[in-house]
């Protein structure tokens, strides 16, 4: 995937906004006024800072310690940073941002 493709996605997602608000190398997506996305423009290979739940997100960076860090300029806890550098597939870069944006949208139900 390429920067073009997950923003097209991104952006058919419902309410979805997107800005420049930390400068022109960080493009920013939110949802309900929330940040979700985080895409830096300036570093290579393309990489992506993604809100994940907070075992899930352990679990990703030790099952991808190539690709997937702690969030950069994050809470560790709560984002990882995505490296597109092949290891990973479409399908699981679209579930990321997909399970991110679920994350924070408003009127998002609680599991009890």
């Amino acid at each position: 995937m390429d920067i073009e493709q997950i923003r097209d996605d991104v952006l058919k997602m419902e309410d979805v906004t997107e800005s420049l608000p930390f400068g022109p190398d960080t493009l920013v997506f939110k949802v309900g006024g929330k940040m979700f996305l985080l895409i830096s423009l300036d570093i290579s290979p393309l990489q992506f800072n993604v809100k994940c739940d907070p075992d899930e997100a352990v679990e990703l960076r030790e099952q991808y310690p190539d690709c997937i860090l702690p969030g950069y300029h994050m809470n560790k806890q709560h984002w990882n940073t995505v490296k597109i550098t092949g290891a990973l597939s479409s399908s699981q870069i679209k579930k990321f941002i997909c399970n991110s944006y679920a994350l924070v949208k408003p009127g998002k139900k609680t599991k009890k």
